[in-house]
């Protein structure tokens, strides 16, 4: 019998842990890793990111993904351009190429939420969204990041951090 007891904390982890281990089999799937995978997703999110934006988005040191980018750059589902606003410098935008697999990620992703939240009311969906959605912009906010974009027009004004009040 398990002597765990459930915070917000340990659940976001949780689930985190079990998404990511249900994303590998779909990695496994494809010849590339998860790690790949999400390069590919943020640089398709952000076209014409630089590396450091990108190390920093994936959580990884910038050493690691100049060569998961190598790997992606030769596998051609991403290319590295010259920065209009600074010579010495490249941005990655994905090539044609990687799309089909992204709209089967995506497929993936979309098939991997539906099982998770069977059971889920879509208003009892919308409220996740948004007190997750509060919860991320706060931690936003504290680190100093920029939310991303865009931001869905129902949750926009909750995603916001809000000024303390009292009731």
């Amino acid at each position: 019998m398990s002597n765990w007891t459930p915070t917000i904390g340990s659940l976001v982890h949780e689930i985190d842990r079990l998404v990511k281990k249900r994303f590998d089999r779909f990695a496994e799937t494809t010849g590339m890793s998860r790690a790949q995978w999400q390069v590919l997703a943020r640089v398709a999110k952000r076209q014409g990111v630089n590396q450091a934006t990108l190390a920093d988005l994936v959580g990884v040191e910038p050493i690691s993904i100049c060569r998961m980018v190598d790997r992606l750059e030769a596998m051609n589902l991403v290319e590295r351009r010259p920065d209009p606003g600074d010579r010495r410098a490249r941005l990655i935008h994905i090539t044609e190429n990687a799309r089909p697999g992204l709209e089967r990620m995506r497929a993936t992703a979309q098939a991997l939420f539906k099982e998770a939240l069977m059971g889920i009311t879509p208003e009892e969906e919308e409220v996740l969204t948004n007190l997750l959605g509060r919860v991320h912009a706060n931690l936003v906010a504290m680190t100093g990041e920029d939310l991303p974009s865009p931001i869905p027009a129902n949750t926009a004004n909750s995603l916001r951090p809000q000024p303390d009040q009292k009731d």
